[in-house]
């Protein structure tokens, strides 16, 4: 007759195919928490309709110096090279 052995009964803490198996879904929620951290913490302000001038004019908030990039995005919008203008 055969004797058959048990292992010794462990916590399960001690089993490292444990942790292999929990640590899988921890990492995701704790990446969804810091994910949710950055999306809060960097949120843009809310636009209303008191940010804007009353009639519907549009109000020129670009620098100026934005001007080379502004030209070369309708060029490539449009396929039109237009001169800016001189002062």
């Amino acid at each position: 007759m055969s004797t058959q052995t048990t292992p010794d009964a462990a916590p399960w803490w001690q089993f490292g195919h444990v942790w292999l198996v929990v640590s899988g879904p921890l990492i995701v929620v704790l990446a969804s928490f810091f994910t949710f951290y950055l999306a809060y913490s960097g949120m843009d302000a809310l636009v209303t309709k008191a940010d804007f001038p009353p009639g519907g004019q549009s109000v020129q908030s670009q620098p100026s110096n934005w001007a080379p990039a502004m030209q070369a995005r309708n060029h490539a919008a449009t396929g039109v090279a237009t001169l800016p203008a001189k002062p």
